[in-house]
């Protein structure tokens, strides 16, 4: 949208790996008052959600609009174009992944959709909050954790492809293995690919046996973990700029993002209030 009578097109790009050494996704912030694209196809799947205003995308030999709130999905390979619907221009969040990736959890191949503009609020706030997380702080278990899932959760809910069977032998040992794997390994922890290739699992098995018994997903469980060490290392005196590295955070950023989570204070503030008591 205009501001003070100046265009505004903006694009940011950021890249996350799922899990340690595994592949990328790339993600793109956008807003555009004048910018249309030229007409061209991704070897990707392209899932965006439109964040205001909105886009005229011709695909498929027709046009589609989409809407605030409104999830669109473009096949790979499939040629469109696309630029702001109105005057106002449109902004969107949107994530570039291999077709591969909505297979987990599926059965049928690779899923087609029919409908490339969807109404689902509650996956497209999900999928909305992952984006924003993940292109601040590229963290490679948090991408792993939460992008396959959603992708799951797309494919079943708006696919062709049919959901494979959920239930989880053993979800509890399943995901008692993980953990202490995550809390061993707490500086560079293992990839969920590679913990569920050593389980004879599907990634989207050990997501869901974890998830079940813990009730958050395995990035939030070691995160909180992390909060655990930092908080003792913080009572010793060292700095939140020492201690973030220290217990695996990339920074002091995001050692504070989750501190402030878990405990409602950021570290700094913690490690004075228990330096004056100890005064």
């Amino acid at each position: 949208m205009s501001t003070q009578g100046r265009t505004r097109e903006q694009a940011r790009w950021a890249r996350a790996r799922l899990g340690r050494g595994g592949p990328p996704v790339d993600l793109l912030t956008a807003h555009f008052d004048r910018h249309v694209y030229a007409p061209h196809a991704h070897d990707e799947l392209t899932v965006g959600v439109t964040v205001g205003g909105s886009e005229a995308i011709a695909y498929r030999g027709g046009l589609i609009r989409s809407y605030p709130g409104s999830i669109v999905v473009l096949e790979p390979g499939e040629m469109h174009t696309g630029g702001p619907a109105a005057r106002d221009g449109y902004a969107y969040q949107a994530l570039y992944a291999e077709p591969s990736l909505l297979t987990d959890g599926t059965l049928g191949g690779i899923p087609h959709f029919r409908d490339p503009v969807l109404h689902d609020p509650e996956l497209a706030t999900a999928l909305r909050a992952a984006h924003t997380d993940i292109s601040a702080c590229p963290d490679p278990l948090e991408a792993e954790s939460r992008l396959p899932w959603l992708l799951t959760a797309l494919a079943r809910r708006h696919s062709t492809a049919r959901a494979s069977e959920d239930t989880v032998p053993g979800a509890g040992h399943i995901a008692r293995a993980v953990r202490d794997r995550l809390a061993d390994e707490l500086l560079e922890p293992p990839s969920l690919a590679d913990l569920a290739t050593d389980l004879g699992l599907s990634r989207y098995q050990l997501l869901r046996a974890f998830r079940t018994t813990m009730g958050i997903p395995p990035y939030a469980w070691l995160a909180q973990h992390r909060v655990t060490k930092a908080r003792a290392l913080l009572e010793t005196g060292l700095r939140p700029a020492e201690v973030a590295g220290l217990v695996g955070f990339a920074d002091q950023a995001h050692l504070t993002r989750w501190f402030r989570r878990v405990l409602g204070v950021t570290p700094a503030a913690y490690r004075n209030s228990v330096q004056d008591a100890a005064g």
